[in-house]
């Protein structure tokens, strides 16, 4: 299992899915460009600490990553056909979140195997990027048996 972020503009959310991938145990793909400069200070700015504990692949472009897909795409969105609780999932999906300020085009919309929507209240847009990573994370790892070990 994997979680990758597409052209990321916000270095909080980044530090945020970093943190998430070393706790669980989950390579995290980036693939560029990001909206903010990769380097030690920014990484310091933006508390993630936990960098040097995740397991980071940086992609230069959405080719780059997919050459190197080791399973399904699974895209979280909000246009997602596939609600979160009837989705299923398998040990080496990747879970593809979108940019914050533009999503991901159409082009990897129609490149992902599943497309999954996390269901909300009427009325309601999104949830923080970093949140529906954790949320469905939390459901692919529970469906796989893919929790680490205490």
């Amino acid at each position: 299992m994997r979680i990758a972020m597409f052209q990321p503009d916000i270095a909080g959310n980044v530090g945020t899915v970093l943190r998430l991938g070393a706790c669980l145990g989950v390579g995290v793909d980036l693939i560029e460009p990001m909206g903010f400069p990769w380097s030690d200070r920014a990484l310091a700015r933006a508390g993630m600490d936990y960098a040097a504990q995740a397991a980071v692949v940086r992609h230069v472009d959405w080719d780059a990553f997919r050459a190197q897909l080791p399973g399904r795409l699974v895209l979280l969105t909000t246009r997602g056909a596939t609600p979160l609780p009837a989705a299923r999932f398998e040990p080496y999906d990747t879970l593809l979140l979108g940019s914050e300020g533009a999503g991901v085009p159409e082009a990897v919309h129609a490149a992902a195997d599943l497309a999954v929507a996390i269901p909300m209240q009427a009325g309601m847009r999104s949830l923080n990027v970093a949140v529906s990573g954790a949320i469905v994370l939390g459901e692919a790892l529970r469906q796989t048996a893919g929790w680490p070990a205490p």
